[in-house]
């Protein structure tokens, strides 16, 4: 209930109506309208409004405004009017409650993050070496101060490492085209008020946002995109132009950005948009969709598994060939699957030499249904059915696998799948069209001077606001807090600016990957109030990730259409887990080759010349002519005195530039020279690092569309077991290019032997105590998987079991007949393996009680010496010692890479 006193008297019963108003020369003014005088206008001091409310600091906010402007003080009369005062100015501004809220600034700025935040903005103001500089992080810290204290930011749920949940919307389009892993993508994005989406290389990242953007729109809702890389934010306009959208972006940033965009504003759409079908059908549509998203997936996946089968095959078979192995005749008439075949595998290899009993021949009918024991009686007979059942595993998975791409296929081919896509596309693309014709139009005009007043206008007639993340508070009105913010090539991001982008709105979408080339900081030595922040540590990418931990929905695009498959898995088996599924296709091309410079120490001041040398020789082999132009070609070095020195003597078809500029590019063909060789200055770890970096070297090797050529020194990266390493295992145990020298070992048959495996497994969990040999082995192999689950053992993985004969070449220079003859039969209890390239690195075996009888002791010393002869080293543990666990972690260091934990 109100009560208003005038001149001292309660006039409450008298006043039917009344509003409080400002006039400039009388100051604030009471307007009554009485029961019987009619109106009256009396002096606010002349006045008592009962209840009436005293406010402090507040944020004024309007319905359907995106300005919050601070208040120093506010008075609530009746709970029907405030008047209110901004900071700087005396002027009262009157404001019905039912227009406005007001709402108590959050403390985030007095907090000690936010303080590190400033005296980062102020470090790097005060050591900026050029002028430039030194304003660019002046204007920085200029708008810091300007950012609002709001609790509804993205910033203030950074700084708390709170994240906010949003409500489900009625239903996502997406217009733009979609995957599986897109999808889920733009789903999370509207889960949460933070989210990241990690992008590797080629997986659609541009896509993604655009088809956030288009939901972002469908809602009625406001986003800045914004990225350091100006590339980035281009991606996005042609795009959005390319589809008859980019009326709605307002192309801010510095002045002179201002300036072009205000000078030629784009025309609103003079067409009618076509007629499109409602929300509900489209999601209808969706739904039919999602399940071919997975079988699409599931057959590129099956096709990378084809692959990786056949290369497996020719590489057994070549040793096979070399090695002179009688394998049995077929196996096709014992019907064994894949899985049944490693199974056998597995039983003989526990049979060993040991002759067959008759609980052995129940044992392979009963699981096997081999009726007939005698191919499986012999020694060398045994070994023959060995050998078969290794190429049977192959010729069966192969089969199996191509039987289930081509139902894959034909499901995919039923359900229309490619129509139904395109279907979506068109059907959201016009549902949004339709939805943005039905706004009202904002005709008004703007221009550089003054589209900040009428910044709701604006936003409606430009909703979707691009801009650097150095100059997004610059470019709107003070307060004004968007409903969405987008921030690409956050990798490549600081936390500060970054977190401006944060001030400005109330939600973040994150977009980057932090496997690719990450910001470079100003060394400040300012300590982080709380790890996460830690400017000098962090891109705002990980910043966000340590900051939200679990409650951060974070989505990884999977799909990959920029490469090669064969180009693509070497990232995807090195750097991101084997997640990334290739989309393009393998059609038989030489897509890696490796250009080792002879032995020699050819650097000099960052430069290489021998290796520009050995590409041109190959380059002339090829034929291909000097000076050939526009065929999309890259030279790519860690320094930019290497690209300077290639400039004249690379043919100009080549583009030339270091590494670091090439994120975001791509060519056809990428040729990456490492500069280093085996001087000590060069092997210092200092250097190693800098040139081995992971993200650079995932960023080199994912430029290459077609092909990849690595240009390196001999033997100058094999010691620091690092990226490169791995990288010219890689080449060596895919490419088909007889330039590269193999070493005498034989690399792994990992797919076959990750089933054998799990055969051993099977087999010595069915067997009873009394006649298992393996409990010894099989808590050297639990001691040996702890090892192995080490950061820093991440590019190691370990098999069981494996032949002697396939672990060493017996084409091994000074290998004896009888070493030969003895490597035919014998296994290795486990071999430590490169998980790129399949390189076997070293042997552990178990050595019981038996191993001390002089025959065993001769079968271990032939062992010994076959393996030293290959360059293999083997570790003997002996059940009767101590120190077992130190001495397999000791053991497996030599090969460890803690620059893989980077």
């Amino acid at each position: 209930m109100v009560s208003i006193q005038v001149g001292g008297e309660d006039k409450t019963a008298e006043i039917t109506n009344w509003s409080i108003w400002s006039d400039k020369s009388e100051g604030l003014q009471l307007r009554c309208s009485y029961l019987k005088k009619g109106r009256a206008i009396h002096p606010l001091s002349d006045c008592r409004i009962s209840p009436v409310r005293e406010l402090g600091e507040m944020l004024l906010t309007k319905p359907g405004s995106v300005i919050v402007r601070p208040v120093v003080k506010a008075t609530i009369y009746g709970e029907r009017y405030a008047v209110v005062f901004h900071p700087g100015s005396d002027q009262p501004y009157i404001h019905k409650m039912d227009g406005i809220g007001l709402i108590a600034p959050t403390a985030m700025k007095e907090a000690p993050i936010f303080h590190y935040f400033a005296a980062v903005a102020n470090a790097q103001m005060d050591r900026a070496v050029s002028d430039s500089d030194r304003e660019i992080a002046a204007n920085v810290v200029r708008q810091l101060e300007k950012l609002p204290a709001s609790a509804d930011t993205a910033l203030h749920a950074y700084c708390t490492a709170r994240n906010g949940v949003l409500a489900a919307g009625k239903g996502l389009i997406y217009p733009f085209g979609v995957n599986e892993s897109q999808l889920a993508a733009v789903e999370q994005a509207f889960s949460a008020q933070v989210s990241v989406i990690e992008g590797p290389p080629g997986t659609g990242k541009t896509q993604t946002i655009l088809n956030i953007i288009a939901n972002i729109l469908l809602r009625g809702q406001t986003v800045a995109v914004l990225s350091n890389n100006n590339a980035a934010v281009e991606n996005v306009y042609e795009k959005l132009e390319k589809y008859s959208l980019g009326h709605l972006v307002a192309k801010l940033g510095n002045q002179n950005n201002r300036k072009d965009f205000f000078a030629g504003l784009p025309p609103l759409p003079s067409s009618e948009p076509e007629p499109a079908p409602t929300l509900d059908e489209i999601q209808a549509l969706l739904a039919r969709l999602k399940q071919h998203l997975r079988d699409h997936n599931r057959a590129a996946q099956l096709q990378v598994e084809l692959d990786e089968l056949i290369v497996e095959r020719r590489h057994l078979q070549q040793w096979q060939a070399d090695s002179g192995v009688q394998a049995a005749a077929s196996l096709e008439k014992y019907g064994l699957s894949p899985r049944k075949s490693v199974d056998l595998m597995a039983y003989l290899a526990h049979l060993g030499e040991q002759r067959i009993r008759l609980k052995d021949r129940i044992e392979l009918l009963l699981n096997f249904k081999i009726f007939r024991a005698a191919p499986f009686v012999q020694g060398d007979a045994r070994l023959s059915v060995f050998h078969a059942l290794q190429m049977h595993y192959y010729d069966k998975a192969l089969q199996d696998k191509e039987a289930e791409l081509q139902a894959c296929r034909a499901s995919l081919a039923r359900g229309n799948f490619t129509v139904l896509l395109e279907e979506l596309k068109t059907a959201s693309m016009r549902h949004l069209k339709q939805h943005l014709h039905g706004l009202p139009q904002i005709t008004e005009s703007f221009d550089a001077k003054t589209y900040r007043k009428k910044f709701d206008d604006f936003v409606q007639r430009f909703p979707i606001l691009g801009s650097g993340t150095h100059s997004i508070v610059n470019s709107i009105p003070p307060g004004a807090i968007l409903d969405y913010v987008i921030i690409d090539e956050a990798s490549l991001q600081g936390i500060v600016p970054g977190i401006l982008a944060l001030g400005c709105a109330k939600n973040l979408i994150v977009v980057g990957d932090n496997r690719q080339l990450a910001h470079i900081p100003v060394k400040l030595g300012l300590q982080a109030p709380a790890d996460a922040y830690d400017y000098e540590r962090y891109s705002l990418l990980d910043s966000c990730i340590g900051v939200f931990k679990e409650a951060l929905p974070r989505t990884l695009l999977k799909e990959h259409y920029r490469c090669h498959p064969r180009i693509i898995q070497f990232c995807n088996q090195q750097f991101y887990d084997n997640l990334l599924v290739p989309m393009t296709e393998d059609k038989g091309e030489a897509p890696l080759r490796l250009v080792v410079t002879a032995k020699g120490n050819h650097t000099r001041q960052n430069t290489n010349l021998r290796e520009l040398d050995s590409l041109l020789k190959l380059l002339d082999e090829e034929g291909e002519p000097v000076g050939l132009d526009g065929d999309g070609r890259g030279f790519i070095a860690p320094f930019r005195a290497q690209v300077n020195l290639s400039d004249s003597r690379l043919p100009a078809s080549f583009v030339k530039d270091t590494v670091h500029k090439f994120q975001g590019r791509e060519c056809d063909e990428i040729v990456f020279s490492t500069v280093l060789d085996k001087k000590s200055y060069n092997q210092a770890r200092k250097r190693l690092d800098f040139v081995d970096d992971p993200r650079m070297i995932n960023v080199a090797v994912s430029r290459a569309k077609h092909r990849f050529t690595l240009v390196t020194g001999d033997d100058v990266f094999t010691g620091s077991n690092g990226h490169i390493a791995a990288l010219i295992r890689y080449v060596a145990y895919y490419a088909q290019d007889e330039q590269i020298v193999r070493a005498p070992v034989v690399s792994a048959f990992d797919l076959l032997y990750r089933e054998f495996d799990q055969s051993l497994a099977r087999l010595n969990a069915r067997l009873r105590s009394e006649d298992s040999r393996y409990r010894s082995e099989q808590i050297a192999a639990q001691l040996l998987r702890e090892a192995l689950s080490d950061p820093s053992c991440r590019a190691l993985m370990y098999h069981g079991q494996v032949k002697l004969d396939q672990i060493a070449s017996p084409s091994t220079p000074d290998l004896t007949q009888r070493e030969r003859v003895f490597m035919a039969r014998a296994s290795c209890d486990f071999v430590i393996y490169f998980k790129v390239g399949k390189t076997p690195l070293g042997v552990i075996e178990v050595d019981g009680g038996s191993h001390d009888r002089p025959d065993q002791a001769a079968r271990d010393a032939l062992k010994n010496g076959i393996l030293a002869k290959s360059g293999i080293p083997i570790l003997r543990l002996r059940t009767v010692e101590s120190r077992i666990e130190e001495r397999i972690v000791d053991f497996i260091a030599q090969w460890a890479s803690p620059a893989l934990d980077a």
